[in-house]
């Protein structure tokens, strides 16, 4: 199909689905739905077929529109399979918008897929349609993986994803979910097209990532499967709950881990505080808030409003818990337990609070009104206050409209801290005393009793006047039974002395009568006891009943008018010994009526009143109170009365009566109420009596009366249990009832309001009595774990009081175990239901284990008769002591190295493996050693601090004791860590001795950096790296970087700019100079490479710091603008950055290795010096001043490095002292020729007797450009001290300079081996490496420094360096330059020249050889190294210049235009540039020449005069076509050799290098004659300071004069060991008379000298001939019989003797001697070259071939025969 022309920039969105469409049809319309668009063509992409059968032909239509704006033709072709087919293909031409429909029909022919197309064709190209038919299939569509939300421990959290039948077919499905996962639904049903939601739920139970695949099995007979992911993170949840205000300081939380306090809260109302519960963690935490349950009684005062909820995560959940209290006074308790789901975390938040109610008082419990008139009134005040800030309700038990006494304002509400006065009107209706005690009710408070008391007069009646003393007295003589007789009676009694006065006014009986009993006094009961027990009300009373009435209440019931009542008969009751008096107080406007109102009654009488009810209205609700007054009728006036203490005041006499006129078919008034009644009743012992009060509100307009019904509930006593309520008004009650033991009992209160018993509120009070009920902790047993000996343990014990009482407890333990278990607190309250943590202490005094007894006593907080007195409580205590070691997990611990100044931090581990819990004290020890005065260090603080140096280490466990380390010097630090047991609470008394834990080890350091190679480049490559290493002071820079840095250089630890002007302050003593030599205007910079090198253990930070890089940046105004000239000096050189560093910082760890390149540049004349800072991060800062010097290109200059010489200490004394060189570098580019000026050496010489103590050998001399000259010195000391000469130095053409040369001599005698020779040679100590590599470098040295260290002067010595191509590709050739004459005598190098292939070394020979005088020998070497490709180039170059030089020389051009002329001579300008002569050529030459020649030639400039950029660029600028410049040497790479040698006197040597002679091979002359350096002649030092050196001798010649001579000398010896005229000559010579001299010689010369003579043996000799053989210094003659044999064997031996002796003679030559050495040297130096080439291996093992004896030759083998025996 061609498909490459469609257009796919548009589609067709796909339809939605309508409603209850079937799955095939669904989808074969989102297939055709799925539309594109090809050249303006829409049609579907695809064509299905969905539900096909077998037999059956199924037709769909293929629609085609014309989505252009053009009309569209095109064609089509038929589907090629039979399966598919259309109509006959035909040409389609569409319209725009138009569209056409293909109908297209399949025939299947079995039950498979089939896929076809149909191809559309049009002039933009060809398209197609797929066709497609599916069978039925089963599929659902889900997602493959599912991410849950993250849910804590033990909660749930839940997802959705659908379940969507995607396929053709009903299908079932089922799941199978992995825990802690789980599927709802977990099976169903889908038709197709149809889903369903289905829920995850992940509820985990331990923590971690959960990771599971959940199957879903689906299908009918062929179960298929598919499988989602489920993930989800399952976390801990953590609680903590926060109280928000503050603490109450009364409450002890103990193991509570919050305390919420409300504080006092007033009864009755209810106050809310917060509590916050965080959740820490990320996850949703489902929380339960239980409350403890405590006894069924126990009110529920505490309540909070989440019983269960969910913290989300990182947030908080906020609990309101509310407090409402009922009973004042009482103190509340309660705990609610926070638990997170699984009750994996819960805590325990203790609610307290009390109660408060009102405090009201009266100013005063007495009203007294004197005495008034009858028909008078008299008003008194009467104050009540409230001292609490509670709301009081209070209420007067009076019927102020009844009675003679009425209080304005008889109840009412009393605010918090307020005062209300009240007005106490007294109006009598009869001439009487008058008393009556009044109850003050309050609600929540017990009840307050005031007397109200006045007398009446009248015109007839004047009773005595009734005082608060009567009153007193009368209380006091009723307890003691005399009130019951009138006053006239106990007059006549105290007349005739049955009665007596006591001290306080009252009656008493007399002593004899009373028995000597003491007599009775009044003791004010308690207010509730005397309310309740009044004898009026109940059957109980405090004091006996003077007059009674019944009854005292009394309800008529309904009276409706005009019916009347029956009069109610009313019965008052005399129980006095005397006549009384009762009068009814008359209430005007009253419905009730008493009749009589005054009657008399006889004594012990009763007497009979009617009460009438006379109502005015009906439907009305009638209620009063009746009050009457009885007095002793003979106290009508106060004549009757004798005596005060007689007086009786009146009592007073009420009667509640109620009733209503409510017919029969009327409803009573519904009352409207608020009662207020607790539920309980105060807890109290059993066998007590407990009070409460209740408050009734009338809240309607009318009257309301009240009734309870006694009868149904006789355990609770009510007062008032009747009586009416005015509108507005309330009611307070007060209930009683007495528990009888500890089970619970319900009381239920019928309270009848309005007289209608369909008013009737039953009122539940539940009361209990409680008993000593202590709940212990652990059923009674407290555990301690074990303990050591001596140390204490202290445990949290709870103890909770289960009863709604306080209670006082008191812990009593055994005086035996008082040193062993103590409590604290040993005594305390416990409020109700409160739980107390008390702090039990075990000390253990030995190795045992112990059972001890603890006994808590506690009893009531109030204490009552009836209660029990105290219970007691058993607690069990169970310990051990043991005894136990502290040791250390490593008991060597070695920190390292660690920074000085620095904090190393590390912990140890101690292990603790006894049983018990050990308290330790750690102390340290501290130990420095190294370097240092140990008095110093002693006083140093302890460098070694423990974070804590005290704990606990528990049993079977380890602690982590954290360490941290800052020595403060560079020392060796050790650390003795020691650990005492102890207690811990007195640690001074109960330590123990100290034991060893572990020691601790660290060595204090410093960053540490040294240089440890160093190499110059550029315009400083001439320079040797030994005279670098003295320019830059390498020596003492790596001395300075050794030493401790000083606190200065430690003010700024690290690179930092501080300073505020450009001249940074120095802090550092520490100065050096970096001198880069010197160098012509205009050269190529001096570069120095340095290698630093850390050689310590901890990475260096390091930086050359500018003054630029320490400044601050400040703002223009803040700058400077006046600037000294060392600043501007300064600026100049960093602007034109005349000295740089690169890189100027970094890091190097331990052991690594960092190249710095320092430059110069000589772009200006003159001397730069710039102060740049080295500082190293926590280490030194040196300040280094940078120096260089550039001279003018003409200009002589000597370049001086310092100002100062030392000589190398020389030995007093020495004969022959050694020769020492000072050397000189020219830095210009001319030739400095030098001189010494001696004057003050003579001054030096005549000072010391004419003894030359500084010999200057070379006072004049010239130093090439670029080289170092050498001035050769001799000190000789006279003396052991410094000798000190300042000697100038003139540089002819160039500025002097003043040397300081100083010199030291000792006494070897007396110094020892401070300064001996061995020591003296001591040249500037660089390291020998070779890890430097300049830019442009082709080849290395093995060395760079050789010391052939004190040697004979007599003898040589050489050594091996190695010269490497360090090139791949490239051969390099090298040549040596030695420059020094001296030098060349003394040096030799094999080979000189030659050429290195690439990647390989040849080693070169460096042999020193005899000195002839004692010196020192410093030289450099310098190796030439060239590439071989840029010297056969240049060679090249050259012979083309020499060529065309030579053709220039015999060529010219004729210029001139008329040829036929004479010739001009030629000008000068157009001759050759080397002024050579041409020669006129003739006319016919000129006329053949058809080309031009080449330019000419000219000479380079001169190495003198090099030339620079500048003039470079002008000579390319000049006319090339003219000027051929001389092709340029290729510039050599140098590489520097330094050699040092001292060569002493042999005598000298042996004397101080005596061990070390053996080692050299001392080369003999020939000659016998002394050498002229046997011998000193200072004469010819003298001479020689006076006159220039010559080269004459034949050590000045050259290498050719050298060979030719010898190879002279080799022919003339050659020849005259061949003479054998010669050899006759020196035979005869022999013979000659011996000299005297010759007698020195020994015996054994001569005895050598005699067998020379006769060294000469014919070659034939005669048998007869006399031989003389010499043998012991006798001749013997031999006879000339002697036969041939015996002649024959004589003569060999006699031959075998003269030739060993010859041989002898032979070895002991010098040139023998000299032969055996070279072969050796030779040997010795072939091997080392086959070993470098690889050849030879040095270092392997020797192979040792032993061949087995022979059989034959070991048997018959002699032990005493000689080898020439047995042959």
């Amino acid at each position: 199909m061609a498909l490459s022309g469609r257009d796919w920039s548009g589609t067709v969105p796909e339809a939605p689905r309508a409603p209850g469409a079937s799955g095939s049809r669904v989808s074969a319309r989102q297939a055709k739905k799925k539309k594109c668009i090809f050249w303006g063509i829409e049609v579907a992409e695809t064509l299905i077929w969905h539900g096909w059968e077998l037999g059956q032909e199924m037709i769909r239509h293929l629609t085609l529109k014309n989505v252009h704006e053009k009309t569209q033709k095109l064609s089509y072709r038929c589907p090629p399979t039979p399966f598919f087919f259309t109509v006959f293909p035909q040409p389609i031409t569409l319209s725009p918008g138009m569209s056409i429909t293909l109908p297209i029909v399949f025939r299947p022919s079995e039950k498979r897929e089939y896929e076809d197309s149909i191809c559309f064709v049009k002039a933009e190209g060809e398209f197609s349609v797929t066709l497609r038919a599916v069978l039925p299939r089963l599929r659902l569509s889900f997602p493959a993986a599912l991410q849950l939300p993250v849910c804590a421990v033990h909660s749930v959290t839940e997802t959705t994803f659908p379940v969507r039948n995607v396929g053709d077919l009903l299908t079932t499905f089922a799941w199978k979910t992995p825990s802690p996962f789980c599927m709802i639904p977990d099976h169903g049903m889908l038709k197709p097209g149809a889903e369903c939601m289905v829920k995850v739920v992940f509820q985990p139970k331990v923590a971690g990532v959960h990771d599971g695949a959940a199957t879903c099995w689906f299908g009918d007979q062929e179960k298929q499967k598919r499988i989602i992911q489920l993930k989800a993170i399952a976390k801990y949840p953590y609680l903590c709950v926060h109280v928000t205000g503050k603490e109450y300081e009364g409450v002890q939380a103990g193991k509570f881990q919050d305390v919420l306090c409300f504080g006092s809260v007033p009864v009755g109302t209810t106050v809310e505080k917060c509590v916050e519960i965080f959740n820490l963690s990320v996850v949703d935490a489902p929380c339960r808030i239980k409350r403890a349950k405590d006894s069924l009684l126990c009110d529920y005062v505490f309540s909070c409003n989440v019983s269960h909820g969910v913290v989300p995560a990182k947030g908080k959940l906020v609990l309101r818990i509310q407090f409402q209290p009922q009973v004042v006074g009482e103190h509340s308790t309660t705990y609610f337990t926070i638990t997170s789901a699984g009750c994996l975390l819960e805590t325990v938040l203790k609610v307290v609070g009390s109660c408060k109610g009102p405090l009201v008082s009266l100013d005063q419990y007495s009203v007294d009104f004197e005495w008034i008139n009858l028909g008078e009134s008299l008003m008194q005040t009467l104050k009540i206050s409230n001292m609490s800030d509670v709301p009081a309700y209070y209420q007067f038990d009076i019927d102020c409209k009844g009675s003679v006494f009425s209080v304005d304002r008889p109840c009412g509400v009393l605010e918090g801290t307020a005062t209300l006065t009240l007005k106490v009107t007294f109006r009598p209706t009869y001439p009487m005393t008058y008393h009556r005690r009044v109850v003050c009710l309050v609600h929540h408070q017990e009840p307050m009793y005031v007397d109200f008391f006045g007398t009446c007069h009248s015109g007839t009646a004047k009773p005595t006047t009734l005082q608060a003393s009567h009153l007193s007295s009368y209380r006091t003589n009723m307890v003691r039974g005399l009130t019951f007789y009138p006053p006239d009676i106990l007059s006549v009694m105290l007349k005739d002395g049955k009665l007596q006065m006591d001290g306080k006014g009252a009656l008493m009986l007399p002593p004899e009568i009373s028995q000597d009993k003491p007599p009775e006094e009044y003791f004010e009961p308690n207010s509730m006891t005397e309310y309740f027990c009044d004898g009026v009300r109940s059957d109980l009373a405090s004091f006996p009943t003077h007059v009674s009435v019944s009854p005292r209440e009394y309800d008529f019931g309904c009276c409706v008018p005009p019916h009347r009542a029956e009069p109610l008969p009313l019965y008052v009751t005399n129980h006095t010994k005397g006549n009384i008096i009762v009068a009814w107080t008359p209430s005007h406007g009253s419905a009730f009526l008493v009749h009589p109102e005054i009657c008399d009654i006889p004594p012990l009488k009763t007497s009979a009143f009617r009460v009438l009810f006379k109502p005015t209205q009906v439907n009305s609700l009638y209620a009063a109170e009746l009050e009457g007054f009885a007095f002793y009728k003979v106290m009508r006036h106060y004549t009757n009365v004798e005596n005060d203490a007689t007086i009786c005041p009146s009592w007073c006499l009420t009667v509640k009566l109620r009733a209503h006129t409510y017919e029969a078919e009327r409803e009573h008034f519904i009352p409207r109420y608020i009662l207020d009644v607790p539920k309980t009743f105060p807890p109290v012992v059993p066998d007590t009596d407990t009070y409460c009060s209740m408050l009734l509100l009338n809240m309607s307009t009318s009257l309301m009366t009240f009734s309870v019904n006694q009868t149904a509930c006789p355990s609770v006593l009510v007062k008032p249990s009747s009586g009416h309520i005015i509108p507005g008004g309330h009611q307070i009650f007060f209930l009683s009832t007495h528990p009888v033991n500890t089970v619970s009992q319900q009381h239920i209160l019928p309270l009848q309001l309005n007289s209608y018993p369909g008013y009737t509120k039953e009122i539940s009070l539940q009361s209990c009595g409680e008993s000593l009920l202590l709940q212990l902790e652990g059923d009674g047993n407290l555990y301690f774990k074990p303990l050591y000996v001596g140390t204490s343990s202290t445990r949290m014990y709870t103890i909770k009081n289960c009863t709604r009482l306080p209670m006082i407890f008191t812990w009593k333990i055994r005086q035996s175990y008082s040193k062993i278990l103590s409590v604290s607190p040993t005594a305390g309250i416990l409020q109700p239901y409160e739980a107390m943590a008390q702090a039990w202490t075990f000390t253990p005094d030995e190795e045992t284990k112990y059972l001890l007894q603890a006994m808590v006593f506690v009893r009531w907080k109030i204490s009552d008769p009836v209660s029990p007195e105290s219970v007691c409580y058993a607690l069990r205590v169970v310990g051990e002591g043991a005894l136990g070691t502290i040791r250390a997990q490593k008991r060597y611990l070695d920190l390292g190295n660690v920074l000085v100044g620095d904090l190393e931090s590390c912990s140890i581990v101690l292990l603790n493996d006894g049983i018990c819990s050990l308290n330790y004290i750690l102390s340290v020890e501290q130990l420095i050693t190294g370097p240092c005065d140990p008095e110093e260090v002693c006083s140093d603080p302890l460098a070694l601090e423990l974070d804590r140096s005290r704990g606990t280490i528990p049993a079977r466990s380890k602690a982590f004791v954290g360490i941290t380390v800052r020595p403060a010097r560079r020392l060796h630090y050790t650390w003795s860590i020691k650990y005492a047991l102890c207690t811990p609470t007195d640690h001074a008394s109960a330590k123990e001795e100290q034991q060893p834990l572990c020691c601790i080890v660290a060595t204090g350091i410093y960053p540490t950096l040294c240089i440890t190679d160093a190499c110059s480049a550029g315009s400083a490559n001439n320079i040797s790296k030994l005279h670098l290493w003295k320019l830059f002071s390498l020596d003492t820079l790596n001395e300075y970087l050794e030493r401790d840095p000083t606190p200065g250089e430690l003010t700024y630890r690290v690179p930092t700019r501080h300073s505020t002007c450009l001249i940074p302050p120095v802090y550092t003593p520490l100065l050096l100079d970096f001198n880069f030599g010197s160098a012509p205007v205009g050269s190529e910079p001096a570069l120095v490479m340095l290698l630093l090198e850390n050689k310590g253990v901890v990475p260096v930070d390091w930086a050359f710091l500018f003054p630029s890089d320490q400044k601050m940046d400040m703002e223009l105004w803040a700058e400077d603008i006046e600037f000294s000239p060392r600043e501007l000096h300064q600026m100049r050189i960093q602007d034109n950055q005349l000295f740089s560093v690169s890189p100027k910082s970094g890091t190097l760890l331990p052991g690594q290795e960092k190249s710095v390149q320092l430059s110069h540049r000589h772009d200006f004349i003159g001397t730069d010096r710039l102060p740049v800072l080295l500082k190293v991060s926590y280490g030194h800062e040196i300040l280094l001043t940078f120096i260089g010097v550039t001279v003018e290109h003409d200009q002589r200059y000597a370049h001086f490095a310092s100002t100062k010489h030392l000589f190398t200490p020389i030995a007093v004394g020495s004969s022959r002292p050694p020769t020492q060189i000072y050397k000189l570098y020219n830095g210009g580019s001319m030739p400095v020729m030098f001189e010494v000026q001696l004057d003050n050496l003579m001054r030096i010489q005549e000072e010391n007797f004419q003894h030359p103590v500084f010999v200057c050998l070379t006072p004049r001399g010239e130093i090439p450009p670029g080289k170092t000259g050498h001035i050769e010195w001799i000190f000789s000391p006279l003396e052991a001290k410094t000798y000190s000469v300042d000697v100038p130095i003139h540089v002819l053409g160039g500025e002097s300079a003043l040397i300081t040369f100083q010199g030291v001599g000792y006494n070897p005698n007396a110094v020892g081996e401070a300064t001996t020779p061995s020591k003296a040679l001591s040249p500037s100590v660089f390291p020998d490496s070779n890890k430097l590599i300049v830019p442009g470098q082709v080849a290395t040295l093995s060395h760079h420094r050789i010391c052939f260290g004190n040697i004979p002067d007599c003898t040589k010595a050489s050594r091996l360096v190695f010269l490497n191509n360090i090139l791949e590709s490239e051969a390099v050739v090298f040549a040596w330059q030695i420059s020094p004459c001296k030098d060349k005598r003394v040096l030799q190098i094999a080979p000189e020249s030659g050429v290195v292939q690439p990647g390989e070394s040849i080693p070169c020979f460096i042999t020193l050889g005899p000195t002839g005088n004692p010196s020192f020998c410093s030289t450099d070497l310098v190796c030439e190294v060239y590439i071989q490709e840029s010297l056969v180039q240049y060679e090249r170059d050259l012979q083309e210049w020499q060529k065309e030089k030579e053709r220039q020389a015999v060529e010219f051009t004729i210029t001139e235009k008329d040829l036929g002329t004479k010739s001009k001579p030629m000008s000068p300008a157009m001759r050759l540039s080397d002024s050579a002569e041409t020669e006129n050529l003739p006319e016919s030459s000129a006329v053949i020449r058809k080309y031009k020649t080449l330019p000419p030639i000219k000479s380079h400039p001169k190495p003198s005069q090099p030339s620079g950029p500048l003039e470079r660029r002008l000579l390319l600028g000049k006319d090339t076509s003219r000027v051929w410049v001389k092709p340029e040497h290729p510039k050599p790479m140098l590489l520097h050799l330094d050699v040092s040698a001292r060569s002493h006197a042999i005598e000298d040597f042996l004397r101080n290098f005596a061990l070390e002679f053996p080692k050299y091979f001392l080369s003999r002359p020939f000659s016998t004659q002394p050498s002229e350096s046997e011998f000193v002649d200072w004469s010819r030092y003298r001479n020689r300071m006076d006159m220039e050196p010559k080269s004459m001798s034949l050590v000045a010649a050259s290498k050719q004069e050298l060979q030719m001579v010898t190879d002279i000398l080799t022919g003339v010896i050659r020849g005259l060991l061949e003479n054998a005229q010669f050899h006759d000559a020196v035979r005869r010579s022999q013979d000659q008379p011996i000299p005297y001299f010759s007698q020195f010689r020994s015996a054994k010369s001569a005895e050598v000298r005699e067998r020379r003579q006769r060294s000469t043996i014919p070659s034939r000799v005669s048998a007869s001939s006399d031989i003389y053989l010499e043998k012991d210094g006798e001749k013997k003659e031999m006879s000339q019989e002697t036969s041939p044999g015996d002649l024959l064997q004589s003569w060999e031996i006699f031959h075998h003797k003269r030739l060993s002796e010859r041989k002898e003679m032979i070895s002991r030559q010098p040139a023998v001697g000299n032969l055996v050495e070279l072969v050796l040297e030779n040997t010795l130096q072939n091997i080392l070259i086959e070993a470098s080439r690889g050849e030879v291996v040095l270092t392997a093992r020797p192979r040792v071939i032993a061949l087995p004896p022979s059989p034959s030759r070991s048997s018959n083998m002699n032990p005493l025969t000689t080898p020439q025996q047995s042959s």
